[in-house]
């Protein structure tokens, strides 16, 4: 099976020289998706799992690191840049390859290589990556908002302003992203119930707390908060049940790792 990529760069120009000389240095790769944004990339990597990732470091929305470690170590991940800053020397110690803007044919090609070796040794990813990327994310200036505090939300013919401190789950729809929010009704609070906001989930998930809302299906995020616990249906599924609520959530196999277990 041929090996699969994403490229990921809000540049139209810097993409197509990286598409040309990935081409030409690996023929049989097969470029899967490409993204101008962070958002866009992450939500591309989710349905389509490639194997290696290209990302430029700088991107709206989401910077390459900030997908990289939502990604994870079971990716090869090689980031592109066009600054020449000190994080580079991070890079070099072999954690994680990179390339500067503009691409060369050769400096690909050594990537490319590199990527084969690491295949055929099926070398396993260094234990500090995470740490690493941890590290790069503040040096790569990522201009992130502070998290979402209130959405608007449509509810029949009210517009309301549900706090996301509220929110249970979010879960994409064809249009919309439903809201399941509670509630006590007290002191002229709304019940709890469900509502419409027409912010694509990929989207939202760049605006919120992922100390709180953790996504676990490429169509549902869930406040953690209100999770009872996570069941292992078979081998390759799982679901999580909810405080005091019927309903159950899917969880996808990318993200199962959130619930190893002791």
């Amino acid at each position: 099976m041929p090996t699969t990529a994403l490229i990921a760069d809000d540049e139209e120009a810097p993409r197509a020289q990286l598409r040309l000389a990935l081409q030409q240095a690996w023929p049989d790769l097969q470029i899967v998706a490409e993204a101008t944004n962070g958002v866009d990339a992450w939500d591309a990597y989710l349905e389509h799992e490639p194997q290696v990732c290209f990302l430029d470091i700088r991107m709206p929305g989401l910077t390459g690191i900030d997908v990289a470690r939502r990604i994870g170590p079971g990716t090869a991940v090689v980031f592109v840049t066009a600054y020449g800053d000190h994080a580079l020397a991070a890079f070099d110690a072999g954690a994680v390859d990179y390339l500067m803007k503009p691409v060369d044919p050769e400096r690909v090609a050594q990537t490319v290589a590199r990527l084969h070796q690491r295949k055929a040794l099926a070398a396993p990813a260094q234990p500090l990556l995470q740490d690493l990327l941890a590290q790069l994310q503040g040096q790569a200036g990522s201009a992130r908002r502070p998290p979402l505090q209130v959405l608007q939300a449509s509810v029949g013919r009210e517009v309301r302003l549900i706090r996301t401190d509220e929110v249970v789950y979010f879960e994409s729809d064809s249009r919309y992203t439903r809201v399941v929010f509670e509630g006590d009704g007290k002191d002229g609070k709304p019940a709890g119930g469900d509502a419409l906001i027409r912010t694509p989930l990929k989207e939202l998930l760049a605006q919120l707390d992922d100390s709180v809302f953790w996504q676990v299906h490429r169509s549902v995020i869930v406040n953690h908060r209100h999770i009872a616990s996570a069941v292992r249906v078979d081998e390759g599924s799982m679901h999580l049940t909810l405080r005091g609520r019927p309903e159950t959530l899917p969880v996808s196999r990318h993200f199962q790792a959130l619930f190893k277990g002791q």
